[in-house]
């Protein structure tokens, strides 16, 4: 808005005093321009309409202005109507005609009016005035086809755009991202979200979207440095951002960073998923005691964690508090190695007695090649003990 004020006022400053005007006109429009410096733009803009100049010139003058007078009362249709006429006489041919076209085309694309805007938008980057930006009518036009979906011709008018301005910003290179994810240009988006990340270091969706492009990508490994990196920073990554990095950290053989981030998660004491997937990383990383004190609270929040819990248990030699869990396990479908887990158990503490019970137990349940092995060898160390 406050450019759209500069162009018109600088429409404004050159137009009275023009002397191409006869001066029946130009007394007229010095009058209207009085009027609108004293806020009596309604005054101005009747004074205006009543005039009907027999020539050509003053008509697209008066048109000129009293299009810049309706756009500053709000009345945009019209403002377009007036200024389209003054554009299109082709009288006004000095700078003040380019800045005039210039404004028109502003008002187009500020009421979505982006296939009527670019047409003089381009007429305009064909001669542009040495007082004039010409980076600033391109970043113009890749907006403008930016509305219209045109992804190419974004980055096309953002290359002239960027070879005039070699300064970043925040909001050019926004536009220049957008385009290249819709034509899914992913290697090329990436240096494009690096210099986001510069200028808004503490945005988490530049983050995201470059941790997300690189694991499409297949560059886990730079992913997982982009979300470390983040979370170093002090980036308030989302919990999913949380749990990708720890998968990565996983998959990178560091499982126990997975489980420490895990730990620091929103619910990480009362969720069960992820209590269990804490205590699945720090198995993983063999941290044997720690695994089993998370297990435990795993167990606690479901019965179904109980199994994993008794067989760290009895990996660990913890053989009696194994089989204190195994004794609270209530997969049906695991049954059989439930009491095959037990039969180890009581072997471990020379309880041959109990240790075959159960391994007939097993049998029972389930005839398997390990149950009868048991079953033979724990009763050939019972007649050894007889």
């Amino acid at each position: 808005m406050k450019k759209f004020a500069l162009v018109f006022a600088l429409v404004l400053m050159a137009g009275p005093v023009n002397a191409e005007l006869s001066q029946y006109t130009a007394g007229k429009v010095q009058r209207a321009n009085n009027l609108q410096q004293e806020n009596k733009l309604d005054e101005a803009i009747e004074l205006l309409a009543e005039l009907s100049p027999s020539k050509a010139y003053d008509h697209a003058f008066v048109k000129r202005m009293l299009g810049v007078f309706y756009w500053q009362k709000g009345d945009t249709q019209k403002a377009i109507v007036n200024i389209s006429g003054a554009v299109e006489s082709g009288l006004l041919q000095d700078e003040q005609a380019w800045i005039t076209q210039r404004m028109l085309a502003d008002i187009l694309l500020s009421d979505e009016q982006f296939k009527r805007a670019l047409p003089h938008y381009y007429q305009l980057s064909k001669s542009i005035p040495e007082t004039q930006k010409a980076d600033e009518l391109w970043f113009r036009i890749a907006q403008t086809h930016y509305q219209t979906r045109e992804w190419k011709q974004v980055l096309s008018a953002m290359k002239t755009y960027e070879s005039l301005n070699r300064v970043d910003d925040v909001q050019p290179l926004t536009i220049k991202l957008g385009a290249q994810l819709q034509l899914q240009q992913w290697r090329q988006s990436l240096p494009t979200l690096k210099r986001l990340i510069i200028l808004e270091p503490n945005k988490v969706a530049w983050w995201q979207q470059t941790a997300g492009i690189q694991l499409r990508l297949s560059r886990s490994k730079d992913a997982l440095d982009t979300l470390a990196l983040a979370k170093r920073q002090g980036v308030e990554l989302s919990q999913q951002d949380l749990k990708t990095l720890a998968q990565l950290y996983a998959q990178r053989g560091i499982p126990e960073q997975a489980a420490i981030i895990y730990a620091q998660l929103e619910g990480a004491k009362t969720d069960v998923e992820l209590v269990s997937s804490q205590a699945r990383y720090w198995q993983m990383a063999k941290e044997w005691d720690k695994a089993i004190s998370v297990w435990s609270q795993a167990a606690e929040l479901d019965n179904k964690h109980r199994w994993p819990l008794a067989q760290l248990l009895l990996q660990g030699g913890y053989y009696r508090k194994a089989i204190a869990e195994l004794d609270k396990v209530t997969l049906k479908d695991r049954m059989d190695d439930i009491e095959l887990a037990k039969v180890r158990a009581y072997y471990k503490l020379e309880n041959f007695e109990q240790a075959i019970i159960h391994a007939k137990m097993a049998n029972n349940i389930k005839s398997t090649s390990a149950s009868k092995s048991w079953i033979k060898y724990l009763s050939q160390m019972r007649k050894m003990d007889s």
